[in-house]
């Protein structure tokens, strides 16, 4: 079996990587030939053009542009007149428009305010309902004390459909320029606590149990205090506490920004497509990565080099997330990178990790390509229980579904699924896999935006606000859904961050969105089907409760297979991936027209593997507890 993996492997050896970029540009051409008119425009470079090697930002080199009927540009229009509503914007009537992200100038002439931040999801209070926090970003004038910071939002749920800001009282206001936000219980007292990623020092928001929270970043030894992104808890040591990925991008400094003729970068790395914008990424110091073990006693020790994910190459990380992807167990780390290569690191069980990224087929596209990676999307697809991965990139350039093809091995299917072609005008950001509908199969959701305002004073076919994809799974195949006019599809603004979960406790995956220098979007579920569904909210045991290796007490890491309907679903607890957002960690199933559940087996991260009597009833959350069983969520 090893001599199997690794002659699967040769494809992305040394050799097999040169050989894949020489041929590159044949194979993009000839694997799809019988694309419709408007895929063909999509997916053909301009001429003479070239992925940018030197300068820029993008990888994929310049497109055609891809115009609607009302010739808009296609990231902004081909909106239809009717069809199925999937979701209604209701940040208004939710009271969570009255909030408003800000990063930066308007003019957006630095990378620093071009990133944009997350959003999480969390039940704060353990009232059994998921709240939100939206992470704020801030000005250079907030920064030097010259003006009242952008404040953090945490918005609690209300029951009823409202929202109320609470972040004052609950001390999560942050005010640094923060980026994102990922919900774990690191201390394993059953009440989820948040880490807080910012340029600048980090905070680490401890739950009081009381509806306030302590930063201890500091004491923990998590502040760190440059740039810093999208993290990810994971216990990849097994001791049954969760330990901390935080990836760095860009060294900055706010005292020599880089920017045209100043010494920090040359002109090449200021241009898109010949116009002037915002220097970077490329050109840019990188900043490194942080692996951070829990040593429970509520302080951490910085790993990243032993472990061996200390980004040695300075690689521009924006996303990460561990997630088990070959099936071992042990949670593996996956980082997406802008402009530069993304890292998988597989866990060896021994306290350190393979650098299996070019190896693997994660690092490059199907091209042999870099990508400038944003989010990353994990999720078993094709019921084999094998975790496929998704991640968003830069316009001009698709976005690349990653088959997992088994023992960490992957291969981009984006041009074989036909959804590569619709997503290369887009600028895509947080992303998730998800069932919108509950017939069983997972679909695909990204959300847009890009990062020039100059955009939209050309004729490139992409602009500043874009609307969101959306891809049906239709037992396993994606397709695009229409986004029909006034809908949650047809909302545009410059997306960043997103996180779903079933907010109203109705069994359906509502989409919390951050965008840019404007109010959030709250995307509530409308489909009315007559599909069932069943949630679990998973408790594990930690060793100090069983004597062992435990689970952490949220059980991130934990699977669960579900077989009901012929056919059996894997669902993971995570915390991360997307862009630098948290989702709900709850695991939910949609059983189509099913009603009687078949098995569940839960591979706790303890190891043990329980399996579950499956309730009489479904369209229910259930809390189940290692070790002791299942109860309906109180």
């Amino acid at each position: 079996m090893k001599s199997i993996t690794a002659l699967l492997r040769f494809r992305y050896s040394l050799f097999g990587l040169a050989v894949l970029v020489a041929l590159s540009g044949r194979h993009v051409a000839a694997q799809n030939p019988n694309t419709n008119p408007l895929e063909k425009q999509a997916g053909r470079p301009v001429e003479g053009s070239q992925p940018a090697a030197g300068g820029g930002v993008n990888t994929g080199g310049a497109h055609e542009a891809v115009l609607d009927a009302q010739h808009r540009p296609i990231t902004a229009g081909g909106f239809v007149k009717s069809g199925p509503v999937i979701f209604q914007d209701i940040a208004v009537q939710a009271g969570l428009a009255a909030w408003t992200h800000h990063m930066g100038s308007p003019e957006k002439n630095f990378i620093l305010e071009t990133v944009g931040s997350g959003v999480a999801l969390l039940d704060y209070d353990n009232d059994g309902w998921l709240d939100i926090y939206l992470v704020n970003g801030s000005t250079v004038d907030a920064v030097s004390g010259k003006a009242t910071p952008p404040h953090a939002a945490l918005f609690h749920n209300n029951h009823d459909g409202t929202f109320t800001d609470v972040a004052a009282k609950a001390g999560v206001q942050n005010d640094r320029w923060g980026f994102g936000a990922v919900v774990g219980d690191f201390d394993n007292d059953g009440w989820p606590d948040i880490y807080v990623s910012n340029f600048g020092k980090n905070r680490l928001y401890r739950n009081n149990h009381d509806g306030t929270f302590t930063d201890v970043a500091e004491k923990a030894g998590v502040a760190l205090g440059n740039w810093s992104t999208g993290a990810t808890w994971g216990d990849y040591d097994g001791d049954g506490r969760l330990d901390l990925f935080v990836p760095g991008y860009v060294h900055y400094s706010l005292e020599d920004q880089p920017s045209p003729g100043n010494t920090t970068t040359s002109f090449s790395y200021c241009q898109f497509r010949g116009v002037k914008v915002m220097c970077g990424p490329r050109g840019l110091h990188g900043e490194p990565d942080h692996l951070f073990h829990n040593n429970g006693d509520g302080t951490f020790t910085d790993v990243s080099q032993r472990a061996g994910v200390g980004d040695t190459n300075l690689y521009y990380g924006l996303a990460s997330l561990f997630v088990d992807v070959n099936g071992d167990g042990r949670p593996d780390l996956l980082v997406a990178n802008d402009s530069t290569p993304n890292y998988l690191y597989l866990n060896k069980g021994d306290g350190t990790f393979e650098d299996a990224s070019f190896a693997s087929g994660y690092a490059l596209n199907e091209s042999g390509r870099e990508t400038a990676s944003m989010g990353i999307a994990a999720g078993d697809l094709l019921h084999n229980g094998r975790i496929d991965l998704f991640n968003t990139t830069f316009s001009d350039d698709y976005k690349p579904l990653y088959r997992n093809d088994g023992e960490g091995n992957f291969t981009d299917t984006s041009y074989q699924e036909g959804i590569a072609e619709p997503t290369i005008p887009f600028l895509g950001w947080g992303t998730g896999f998800f069932d919108y509908d509950n017939d069983g199969w997972l679909d695909l959701l990204m959300v847009d935006g890009h990062v020039y305002p100059q955009v939209d004073l050309q004729n490139w076919g992409t602009t500043w606000k874009q609307r969101a994809l959306l891809f049906h799974s239709n037992a396993g195949k994606l397709a695009l859904v229409p986004a029909v006019e006034g809908s949650g599809l047809a909302k545009l603004a410059s997306a960043r961050g997103m996180a779903f979960g079933d907010l109203f406790n109705d069994g359906k995956i509502d989409v919390v969105v951050n965008n840019m220098d404007g109010p959030p979007s709250l995307f509530r579920n409308v489909v009315q089907n007559g599909n069932h569904w069943i949630e679990f909210r998973l408790i594990g045991a930690p060793s100090s409760e069983t004597g062992k290796p435990g689970s952490p007490r949220d059980a991130v890491g934990a699977r669960v297979y579900l077989t009901a309907n012929g056919f059996t679903q894997r669902s993971d607890v995570l915390a991360g991936g997307s862009f630098a957002s948290s989702s709900d960690q709850r695991v939910h199933f949609g059983l189509g027209l099913a009603t009687k559940i078949d098995k569940i087996e839960i591979r706790w991260p303890s190891g043990r593997v329980e399996v579950v009597p499956p309730p009489a009833s479904v369209d229910t959350i259930y809390s189940v507890t290692e070790g002791k069983g299942m109860e309906i969520q109180k």
